[in-house]
């Protein structure tokens, strides 16, 4: 008999947001050619802020997806904007768990799956997870990706309680603790040294392959031809993980200072989700010429968008330092030139550095990133930047690391038969 696995997962198609849901959608797929029966319990369609039609196609074929009751309770349960903090305690998902907790029973009666395995950054998915697990007796995978509990994350008294409640029952719970980059995993050793080591696993994060494969770009000749080139972000900027203000006002003075430089190009921030807040800095600032604020598109198109790009922008705080967002892989792949503004000791920064493709400033430092800009741009027009065949590009694909995936799985229903 095939074994099974019920994956819980907030993000899943047709969602439209960042990168992250296609760890799920690629390690899915993955165990449906290993023969697995794989069973996906998500949320219902109206709790996604924003949905892609044409993200339906990438629902592995043989997926079983189940929908359960959620809504945004700061959204929905409000008044006038304004809520008590234990309404988004852990999330503002919660309303999940319930829903969750009857749909996956409803599934393990049906199928019962030799494994559970949730996944964040949704820690709703870990309750639900941890409630079937004691109830079935079910062993349960819990993939973190990045920490939960940090210095200054999350936010509210009630946030960081709800987490610390989650977080250590997912620790001491679980039957495997993954992580998407080393400087995690190396914390949560840290953080918990009694539990056995073989528990926590590293899984990166990725490029999926089979998507970049559905791209029409003509990756040969990035930009249009006496157009100003291209520097581009692809996807949210959150004000403080990934504060753009330094940038801006980098931007600004080498504008002044280097004119002919910046003339030749456009920095396109694509779907910042806050707009509304970097709009009146660029006016503030004279750069508005300078940095377009795009809408979304799907997901394909913003990969089309990549791969024709003359340069890629990455930005991440020093408070991120132990996470490696799947946008690093693939702006990777997509073989562009990249410009990591990034703290030099952080996790994502020794990712850029290793492949070979960019530059490295700090976020936080105005100087240095004028001065990594100008260096930077120039080499782009000097074609200065040398790039992997896709074949040596593997290793940091999706398809890659959902094998280490599988093994785990496997390995974690071996211990329970024996």
């Amino acid at each position: 008999m095939a074994k099974s696995i019920l994956y819980i997962a907030y993000h899943f198609p047709p969602i439209q947001v960042s990168s992250g849901v296609h760890r799920t959608v690629a390690f899915a797929r993955s165990l449906v050619a290993e023969g697995w029966q794989v069973s996906v319990l998500t949320v219902s369609e109206a709790a996604y802020p924003e949905r892609s039609e044409s993200g339906r196609r990438l629902v592995p074929e043989g997926v079983r997806v189940i929908r359960a009751f959620a809504r945004d309770t700061t959204r929905y349960l409000s008044f006038r904007g304004r809520y008590f903090d234990w309404m988004a305690a852990p999330d503002k998902w919660h309303s999940w768990i319930l829903g969750g907790l009857w749909s996956g029973l409803r599934e393990i009666r049906r199928r019962r799956p030799a494994v559970i395995v949730s996944t964040y950054p949704v820690a709703s998915a870990h309750v639900i997870a941890y409630l079937l697990h004691r109830i079935t007796g079910i062993p349960w995978v819990a993939d973190f990706r990045d920490p939960m509990l940090q210095e200054d994350y999350p936010p509210t008294r009630a946030q960081r309680r709800a987490f610390a409640w989650v977080e250590r029952r997912a620790v001491l719970g679980s039957a495997r603790v993954l992580f998407t980059s080393p400087g995690a995993l190396a914390l949560y050793r840290e953080r918990y040294p009694e539990v056995p080591a073989e528990r926590w696993v590293l899984v990166p994060n990725g490029f999926d392959e089979a998507l970049f494969e559905l791209s029409n770009a003509d990756t040969d000749s990035p930009g249009e031809q006496g157009s100003r080139r291209i520097l581009l972000h692809s996807g949210t900027v959150y004000p403080d993980e990934r504060d753009p203000r330094p940038l801006f006002q980098a931007l600004a003075e080498l504008q002044a200072e280097d004119p002919a430089l910046v003339a030749r190009w456009r920095v396109l921030l694509r779907a910042t989700g806050h707009d509304h807040l970097f709009a009146p800095m660029l006016q503030e600032l004279g750069i508005q010429d300078l940095v377009e604020l795009a809408p979304g598109v799907d997901y394909v198109a913003a990969l089309d968008e990549m791969l024709g790009a003359d340069a890629l922008l990455l930005l991440q705080a020093a408070n991120c330092n132990f996470q490696t967002p799947a946008k690093a892989y693939e702006y990777i792949r997509a073989r562009r030139p990249v410009l990591a503004l990034t703290d030099p000791g952080g996790d994502t920064a020794a990712l850029v550095q290793q492949a070979g493709v960019g530059e490295v400033a700090p976020l936080d430092d105005p100087a240095a990133i004028k001065a990594a800009l100008r260096r930077f741009l120039s080499r782009v027009e000097m074609e200065d930047f040398a790039f992997a065949p896709v074949e040596e590009l593997m290793r940091w694909s999706r398809q890659h690391q959902a094998r280490g995936f599988v093994r785990v799985l496997d390995d974690v229903v071996a211990e329970q038969a024996g």
